[in-house]
């Protein structure tokens, strides 16, 4: 943990970012749509939202401790895959997006499938 500019030697406190949840994810956050979390990484943002929503976490992290491939997580306006992945370091006042990852559409202009 880093310390203090002032020279204390105290702990300075983590970032606390805001973390927007997507609709998709309402029922498990009671309809909260944003959440203040404090933390180093993404990885400690999630984990400490999911103390707050319990069951978060489940949806957006795999068994192999990855972000799910119908997930995205942005830091920012960066997808965090780019980046350092869950262990990518966040800053005060920085915001983290969830965003489901949408995928479908007929594959023909003009929204009109193949028969």
């Amino acid at each position: 943990m880093s310390e203090s500019a002032h020279g204390t030697g105290t702990p300075s406190p983590a970032p606390v970012v805001t973390v927007k949840v997507p609709a998709a994810f309402h029922a498990l956050t009671g309809g909260r749509r944003l959440f203040s979390v404090e933390g180093e990484s993404i990885r400690e943002v999630l984990v400490r939202l999911d103390r707050a929503a319990p069951g978060l976490l489940d949806k957006i992290v795999d068994g192999d401790q990855r972000v799910k491939r119908y997930v995205n997580v942005y830091l920012n306006d960066d997808d965090i895959r780019g980046l350092d992945g869950l262990e990518t370091k966040v800053g005060r006042d920085d915001l983290v997006w969830i965003i489901p990852a949408v995928a479908g559409g007929s594959g023909e202009p003009g929204g009109r499938g193949s028969r």
